[in-house]
Formats: structure tokens, sequence, C-alpha cells
């Protein structure tokens, strides 16, 4: 007797961004309005170490530091290391060196990108220059990237005023990570009952907790979940708040309530939009139901069953 294939496990590519807006500082703002003019600064720090890129405060003495200096637009590179499968975002789409490179009349090093042919081609101690970007408008990206230079060198640090037309006072941090997610065994399962519009969760044999969404083992008593239980599909508000602010890209009015859910049956409470009751009438015990999206892949929200409130002592243990 030939045993069963284990079930596929989903595998998706999975995208998480979070850009947010920052100030700059008068160093910071120097910095990059500089770079957008095609000129590098650094700064001089009491002891007279020259640091590139800039920074507002003495790593030594914690003393607020201000001077700026102008540094070269050539360089030498200290250390690299080869990436020859550059993701998306970055400096070049082929091939390159992440390079540390100390410029002329700087103390410390930049790191940023060597346009290079290949490994062979790298090595410590190469001079280099700066390759601008054809557009800048005062990003560390006004620097395309570097690439090998065999002229003069650039010159000392000299004093400079940071004294720009229009400097830049703000920029928007792009933080992204792309990857290729896998809910494992356990989700895999729930997430195709979900497709059928059912509630799938997985009871631990040691203290009989049904979780949902299952975790594969039970949190509690460290023991692996294998007993799939369906559960609700109605369930209790046990826990919510009302959320005032709209997110991007959500096309929900405010303001609208996120609430902890335990369904019938489970041992823990999910989290789910509450709809279909103004946002001041929603409580705890109130009895709701899932409305599914489209197509049924997932519950879009919950609306109230019309059943009376469940028992506060039914759902005390499950907030």
């Amino acid at each position: 007797m030939t045993a069963a294939p284990p079930p596929e496990v989903l595998r998706a590519p999975l995208v998480v961004e979070f850009p947010f807006t920052r100030s700059l500082g008068p160093v910071q703002s120097a910095f990059l309005t500089g770079l957008r003019e095609g000129t590098v600064l650094g700064v001089k720090t009491s002891d007279g170490t020259v640091m590139v890129p800039p920074v507002e405060y003495d790593p030594v003495t914690a003393e607020e530091i201000r001077e700026l200096v102008e540094v070269g637009a050539t360089g030498t590179v200290t250390t690299w290391a080869w990436n020859d499968r550059p993701r998306p975002q970055q400096p070049l789409d082929t091939p390159f060196a992440w390079v540390l490179v100390k410029l002329d009349g700087a103390d410390t090093a930049l790191l940023h990108a060597l346009d290079a042919p290949g490994p062979d081609a790298v090595r410590t101690g190469m001079r280099v220059r700066v390759r601008w970007a054809a557009e800048r408008t005062g990003a560390i990206t006004d620097i395309a990237c570097f690439e090998p230079y065999e002229g003069p060198a650039g010159g000392v640090a000299v004093a400079h005023d940071g004294g720009f037309d229009g400097a830049v006072t703000g920029i928007v941090a792009e933080a992204r990570l792309d990857y290729v997610y896998s809910p494992g065994r356990a989700q895999t399962a729930y997430i195709e009952a979900l497709s059928e519009r059912r509630t799938v969760g997985e009871r631990c044999p040691s203290c009989h907790k049904v979780y949902v969404p299952p975790r594969g083992a039970c949190p509690t008593c460290g023991v692996a979940t294998t007993d799939r239980v369906e559960v609700g599909p109605a369930g209790t508000v046990t826990t919510y708040c009302i959320v005032n602010i709209k997110a991007k890209n959500l096309d929900i009015e405010v303001p609208y309530v996120y609430a902890h859910i335990a369904l019938d049956g489970a041992g823990l409470a999910l989290h789910g939009r509450i709809g279909g009751i103004p946002y001041d009438q929603v409580r705890m015990g109130l009895r709701v139901e899932p409305v599914w999206t489209e197509g049924g892949r997932y519950p879009d929200h919950y609306r109230p069953t019309g059943e009376p409130d469940a028992d506060y002592d039914a759902y005390k243990e499950l907030i």
C-alpha cells in the first residue's frame, strides 16, 4: 500500500512596503542639497576628522557639529563585495560591486555601487569617481554609482557654507521587502478552506484549544497540532477598536471598527472588520457572522447575526 503524497504547500510572492516621510536637519539637508548640485559635503568633528556621509553629532564627544566641508568626487575603495544578482530598486540592474569608498579629503567611507565588468576588475585600493545621475533631485541616488578612475586625486576638504538655493528639507524613505512567502502546512489548509467559505482550525492534543488560524503547533504546550476542526461561521466580538484614520488604498469610510472575534468552537480570537452596523453600536458580546468577498476567497467583514448578545462568561477567557 502506497502512502498518499503530502498536500502541496502554498507559495506566493509577497511585498511589504512602508514608505515614510522624514524631515532633515541642517547637516543632512546640506548633504543632499549638495548632491543635487553635484557637490559632496562632509562634516568636520572636534578632532578634525571629516565624515562622509555627514552626521549631526560627534561620535566621540556627542557634541553638535555643523562645520561643513567639500570633498572630492574621486576616492579609493577600502573594501568591496560582488553582487551578481541585483534586486529591484538597487542602483544598477546589471551585476556590480558594493564598495566602501573613502573620498579624497574624507576620513570615513561612503557605501555605494561600483559599475565594473566583473569581480576580477575590483580590488581594495583601486581609484574610483562619482558617476552623477542624469537628473538629480537631492537624494543619495543623485550618485548613480561609482566607476573606475585613473586620473589625479580630487583635492582635499575645503570649508563650505552649505548655501544652496532651494535646500532639500525632507525626503520620502522607501522601505520595501520582496520575498516569496509560504504559509506552511497548517495555514495552507486554512487558506484552502476559506476558498470554500469554511473556517478550519487545529486542536492541540494536550490542552485541547482550537487555534484559528492554525499555526501547526500549540504556542502554549509546544506540541504539533494535526487534528483539524471546522469552527464558526458565527462568532462573538470580544474586544474592538474604532479606527478614525483612513488607510492608503483602503476604500472604507472612517470611522470603522476592527474587532477580535471568537468564532464558535475556537479557542483563540481572530480579528476582522465589523460592518452592517453603525460604529458606535458595536459592543463586546455582539454576535456576528462573515460576509464573504466576491468569489468567496475570505471574509470581507463580519455583520450582526441578530442573535442576543453572548453572556460575558461565555467569552471572557478569550479576551
